[in-house]
């Protein structure tokens, strides 16, 4: 609490801190006069109020903190990481098609083409910490590529290099095996930027054919198959402290 009492903070971002809805969606309401303040209806989504002291409704209803829920789920390729698209493309949110899930948002993201792990959750603080490049863990890649590589090449993946005006780099970089004309790599990033393996092989003429997320800190995908999510309890969630798991001789096969 401030000297000038507790702090207070937009409706909209309240309904959202709440896990009740994104923020987006929540002004959604907001402007469409379905929620009200102490029985008032507001429309301004920035109407400041005080979470936990001021009583929030929203379509009549009194509003209280949906239960916490974290979620692992192994995208599959050809799906977007929104909650809708503007194009009219298949999102990550078929995966939940029927299973009755409170409002989650996306953790991160994976591009159309890369499938692998992905999580979902209700709780924006959580995903804060997960998501800032100080503070997330480290997230492991196996990445089939077009050309066997050699030394050279993954020393220059991990010094990095200047691409589209960033500094893209991988934290490591190891072969784990290659036949005839691709290979695969186990790939770590400390941060991941926007397209960034792919764009960080693309500055150095190589192409990808598969990307899979393996790991996020020591979560492991593991034996999810495609389009499978599975709730993460505490255990799970400690697991993303930092860190990944050693990287398998041997990496798992794609989902085809």
């Amino acid at each position: 609490m401030s000297a000038d009492g507790p702090r207070r903070h937009g409706v909209a971002r309240v309904l959202s801190k709440l896990g009740l809805a994104s923020r987006t969606v929540a002004a959604g309401w907001v402007r469409d006069g379905r929620v009200a303040v102490h029985g008032r209806v507001v429309r301004d989504p920035e109407f400041p109020v005080v979470q936990g002291r001021d009583a929030l409704a929203v379509d009549g209803r009194p509003v209280a903190a949906s239960e916490r829920l974290y979620v692992a789920l192994h995208k599959p390729r050809g799906l977007v990481t929104t909650t809708r698209d503007e194009r009219g493309r298949d999102t990550v949110y078929r995966c939940f098609d029927g299973a009755g899930l409170p409002w989650l948002a996306p953790v991160g993201r994976l591009d159309k083409a890369s499938e692998g792990l992905l999580l979902f959750s209700n709780d924006p603080e959580w995903a804060a910490r997960l998501t800032d490049p100080a503070t997330g863990p480290d997230k492991t890649y196996h990445v089939q590529v077009n050309q066997p590589p050699d030394d050279a090449l993954l020393a220059r993946l991990v010094a990095g290099s200047r691409v589209d005006g960033e500094h893209l780099a991988a934290k490591s970089a190891v072969l784990l095996r290659s036949g005839g004309k691709t290979a695969w790599l186990a790939i770590v990033l400390a941060e991941g930027r926007n397209r960034h393996i792919r764009r960080l092989l693309e500055a150095e003429g190589v192409g990808v054919r598969r990307l899979v997320r393996v790991a996020i800190g020591g979560l492991e995908l593991g034996d999810l198959g495609a389009g499978q999510w599975r709730p993460l309890d505490a255990a799970d969630r400690a697991q993303l402290g930092g860190g990944h798991p050693p990287v398998s001789a041997t990496p798992r096969r794609p989902p085809r």
